[in-house]
């Protein structure tokens, strides 16, 4: 049950068979093989032990994925940091993490400049490319492995304050590689698209691990931009994409889109944001003989709970779909009692795919893990055929082209502002990114803020993607009689 074999296994299998595209240059598996051995030899001869967590503060690239790989099969534990993040966001991850070396991407070199945390080293691009190039150890005899130790730690953001860190084992990665390729109906002849960040639990457990679960290939882009990835969807002769919401969006608005030949895709994958009917339709009419397919699951479960299939992709209107294989999903009220059919509870996952617990933080492992059931914080209801729909999001969380903001990071730094009383973050509707932050401020008594000192400081502490789009000054904020802030008053309609 471990990746590394598999990878093993497909250098000794198909040792020639391309495993990775990357800006032109392509890895077959004896080399993708080789190379996560070295980055593994070099951590073992430097004294790196079994659990030592690594970070991985890189972009989307091949060398992503050997250090990926190679940092596992040392017995380390690797840990993708969102590079989209602020100097104060990483720095609490590096200190919580107690991460002992980093390889870091030299083009977000000043970010990690930025922060306060001491590694033991500090690797960048051509670091690493030394350890590939060179002739040091490969460790041929690499620790054992346990099912359960922990292969992966990725942090999501806390709705009550700090990020926490997802434990995921050896085997949930396992499970959820052969999960997700059997519902997706991968083969070694698929050739994976990858846009969207590595460091997101859906760009590399989802999409990126499976592929190679099967052998197939790992055509991976730095970033999303239109016009490169239709040529390159093309020229790749890619069979699988994966994008959010706002990439099909900007996709099917492309004139030109009628001059390409897409004759090898054969499915769409959507997920992180609903899709619209109107969308959907679009892009089936626009691509008759490509499949669509909706995916649901939280960091928490690798991810990995629902999907929404072709054949029910128009009829079952905003549904993500039913539990795929091993897993198990019910809906619970406030005592932990499974609703009736068609009756709003939190959603609960139950399968091989569930994350060992949090990093360092027992209590909120057991208040997310009960009995065996992750306790997702997302409410949804079941119809009479078993497909599950999401009637609102965990925490008001607000989805930004795929990217998951919680209100309350965004209200901690307003309220570092000594001029703020009061603040409360929403999403408000997007033409492209599907929805974006909004601030609500209400200042002290005599103080005196522009929008513009709001977000200078807004941009100095959070990532581009979460500093509000808009700021708006009010008297008050709108409370119930217990105090509680409600935020769907402050909602546009259409977005409630």
């Amino acid at each position: 049950m471990f990746m590394t074999n598999v990878l093993t296994q497909h250098a000794l299998d198909r040792p020639e068979e391309t495993a990775i595209i990357f800006e032109g240059n392509e890895w077959s598996y004896r080399e993708l093989y080789h190379h996560a051995k070295k980055i593994a030899g070099y951590l073992q001869s430097h004294g790196y032990q079994k659990g030592d967590i690594i970070a991985q503060f890189m972009l989307n690239s091949d060398l992503f994925m050997a250090v990926y790989y190679g940092v596992q099969l040392a017995g380390c534990t690797v840990m993708p940091v969102n590079t989209k993040l602020a100097a104060p966001e990483v720095d609490y991850i590096f200190m919580h993490s107690e991460a002992k070396a980093i390889f870091y991407d030299d083009a977000i070199a000043q970010t990690l400049e930025a922060t306060n945390y001491h590694f033991k080293e500090e690797l960048n691009l051509q670091d690493i490319r030394s350890i590939l190039e060179g002739d040091s150890f490969e460790g041929e005899d690499f620790i054992s492995l346990e099912a359960d130790d922990t292969a992966v730690v990725m942090y999501t953001s806390g709705t009550t304050g700090k990020p926490k860190g997802v434990m995921l084992s050896h085997r949930n990665i396992y499970e959820t590689a052969e999960i997700w390729s059997e519902s997706m109906n991968m083969t070694h002849e698929d050739r994976m698209y990858i846009c969207t960040p590595l460091f997101h639990c859906a760009g590399s457990h989802v999409f990126a691990v499976p592929t190679m679960y099967r052998g197939g290939t790992v055509i991976i882009a730095e970033s999303f931009s239109a016009d490169h990835t239709l040529t390159h969807l093309v020229e790749t002769e890619a069979t699988i994409f994966f994008g959010v919401p706002a990439m099909y969006t900007i996709l099917l608005n492309k004139p030109e889109l009628k001059n390409y030949n897409f004759e090898h895709l054969r499915l769409f994958c959507y997920g992180a944001a609903p899709m619209p009917y109107e969308l959907v339709k679009r892009l089936k009419e626009a691509f008759p003989k490509v499949a669509v397919q909706n995916l649901y699951g939280q960091t928490e479960n690798t991810p990995a709970a629902t999907s929404l299939l072709d054949e029910a992709a128009l009829v079952k209107i905003g549904s993500v779909g039913r539990p795929l294989a091993r897993t198990d999903v019910k809906l619970v009220d406030a005592e932990g009692e499974e609703v009736p059919v068609g009756e709003v509870g939190e959603i609960c996952v139950r399968g091989p795919q569930v994350m060992k617990g949090y990093l360092r933080n027992p209590e909120e492992t057991s208040a997310a893990i009960r009995n065996g059931w992750l306790h997702s914080g997302d409410l949804g209801r079941f119809d009479e055929e078993g497909y599950l729909y999401i009637v609102d999001r965990k925490k008001d969380m607000i989805i930004r082209g795929g990217e998951n903001i919680y209100p309350v990071e965004i209200e901690e730094v307003l309220y570092q502002m000594p001029e703020v009383l009061e603040a409360a973050v929403v999403g408000i509707p997007h033409e492209v990114y599907g929805e974006v932050a909004k601030a609500f401020v209400v200042l002290k008594e005599g103080a005196s803020l522009t929008e513009a000192d709001i977000l200078q400081h807004a941009r100095t502490q959070l990532a581009k993607y979460k500093v509000p789009a808009d700021i708006e000054f009010i008297s008050s904020l709108p409370r119930n009689a217990s105090g509680k802030v409600l935020k769907h008053t402050l909602r546009p309609t259409q977005n409630v």
